[in-house]
């Protein structure tokens, strides 16, 4: 099948399908004579696995460190610990990152309660521009 034909299968475009090329993620079966990809079947599969792991959150690089464990029909992966590993280290960055985001929404939240709290010893407010200077001065705004 050619590159629009794998396009469609998988919902995956021609110029990502390309990319993915680049990468050693993904090989066409063979080169036609006038110079187009034609890939096989097993091509679909491959680009279904490949959006998976992408959308687990895993870098190309780390895809391609795991091709040679895909298996099966399905996404589905050989189970071996350099698998886990990887698969575990990624899960350990995203939890760290959740921590890193929940600190930070707390964060907002101290400052937009502090804030909210100190709304009625100010009737007016004053807006500063980007620069930092007052730029206006009126009523309160409705609360929302």
């Amino acid at each position: 099948m050619l590159i629009g034909e794998l396009s469609r299968r998988t919902g995956v475009g021609a110029h990502q399908l390309r990319y993915y090329e680049a990468q050693g993620l993904l090989e066409p079966a063979r080169g036609t004579s006038s110079g187009y990809r034609e890939y096989g079947e097993d091509a679909v599969l491959t680009v279904r696995q490949i959006r998976k792991l992408l959308d687990a959150g895993l870098s190309t690089q780390a895809i391609a460190y795991l091709q040679p464990c895909f298996s099966g029909t399905g996404p589905d992966l050989v189970p071996c610990q350099e698998t886990l590993d990887l698969l575990n280290d990624r899960l350990q960055g995203l939890d760290e990152q959740i921590d890193t985001l929940n600190r930070t929404r707390q964060a907002l939240r101290d400052y937009i309660a502090a804030t909210e709290a100190r709304m009625p010893e100010f009737p007016q407010y004053y807006c500063p521009d980007e620069a930092g200077q007052v730029v206006s001065a009126g009523s309160r705004p409705e609360s929302r």
